[in-house]
């Protein structure tokens, strides 16, 4: 038996039994699994949503431990895993089609799951999975950008990438991917001067207020240095997961046949406002892979596998120091206390970075 965090009745977050210490059963790792003693967690926005929508699990009697993020150390292999062994210390993002990682032991398929950096503490980690991986996918393989080089097939050079809020976990990695991996100009936006400062320190080139209007300040940007503005390339690359009400925003900053990528679900969207300008419009969901990548129903052009070799290209530029890790605030116990005061902050918005949770 092992000790986990679930939800075992349906409370708002402001309710301190919406999450509960239980104790439960050590998963038997299947052929391609990891047996994983998690050291640490970290708490992702989808960590909040699905403690909402746990309440009919919950009616069903059901206890659905919730988690994704983890870092810690190998403990057991199932007989067909050929890429790890005892001992390996790992990290990875997990699956919805499986119990979470709010848990002192879980079990992973190996194909999802990479080498943790070697050259920063387990606990920062566990910060990087999640959005690490998010990230990548929305620049490569949703926008389109081309890996390395700053390219993008068919568009031209130069560009700018506008990543909207930019001081949330995603962003603050994929303003740092695009700065380590493309030569594009990268402009965030920022609430507060905390935000301010910590997109800035993440590389972005310029920060916009994010609570103002955003196409005139890109406009103002873009005027040439001699009529006071910096002459920044077009925005032909958006990402945004804040996308309520800001469609026809967006569409003016953005430039004609540029490509915009969502990965929140706004109430507010109206995606007639990108027609004019034949913008295309992307979601990005990182666990497409997972639940449609294997069995006859899924796609053979979505692999789960490549989650496993991004991870591992994600610890190797920490260990080159062309990226850093992005935890914000680090609570201290993997218990209901901890996560529950995690949750609320998410839930309360305003969150800098990441929040790590550790054993």
């Amino acid at each position: 038996m092992m000790p986990a965090v679930a939800v075992t009745e349906a409370f708002p977050v402001t309710d301190p039994r919406c999450l509960t210490d239980v104790v439960t059963d050590v998963p038997t790792p299947g052929p391609r699994d990891l047996l994983v003693e998690v050291a640490a967690v970290s708490v992702n926005p989808i960590d909040t949503k699905m403690r909402r929508r746990a309440a009919a699990a919950v009616a069903a009697g059901e206890q659905p431990v919730l988690g994704y993020d983890a870092a810690g150390t190998v403990v057991a292999v199932g007989s067909g895993v050929v890429g790890f062994a005892v001992g390996d210390t790992v990290f990875y993002a997990g699956s919805q089609l499986r119990p979470g990682t709010n848990a002192r032991f879980h079990a992973v398929d190996e194909r999802i799951v990479g080498r943790a950096p070697s050259s920063i503490p387990v606990v920062d980690a566990a910060s990087l999975p999640l959005t690490a991986l998010t990230a990548w996918e929305a620049l490569f393989e949703r926008l389109g950008i081309g890996l390395d080089s700053g390219v993008a097939s068919g568009a031209q050079n130069p560009a700018s990438l506008l990543v909207v809020g930019g001081a949330g976990g995603v962003p603050s990695i994929m303003i740092q991917l695009a700065r380590a991996l493309t030569g594009l100009t990268v402009i965030a936006t920022a609430g507060r001067e905390e935000s301010r400062e910590w997109v800035t320190r993440m590389g972005a080139h310029h920060v916009l207020d994010h609570k103002k209007e955003l196409a005139g300040q890109v406009a103002a940007l873009q005027k040439p240095v001699a009529d006071g503005g910096t002459g920044v390339p077009p925005v032909r690359y958006v990402f945004t997961s804040q996308s309520g009400g800001r469609s026809g925003d967006l569409a003016a900053l953005m430039a004609p046949a540029s490509h915009l990528c969502l990965t929140d679900d706004p109430e507010s969207f109206e995606l007639g406002a990108f027609k004019r300008k034949s913008i295309s419009v992307h979601w990005e969901s990182m666990f497409t892979k997972v639940i449609f990548g294997d069995g006859d129903a899924g796609d053979a052009t979505v692999d789960p596998a490549s989650q496993g070799r991004i991870l591992d290209r994600i610890a190797d530029l920490v260990d080159a120091g062309r990226i850093v890790p992005t935890t914000g605030e680090t609570l201290v116990g993997m218990n209901a206390e901890s996560l529950v005061a995690a949750h609320r902050d998410l839930e309360a918005g305003h969150v800098t970075g990441k929040i790590v949770v550790r054993v």
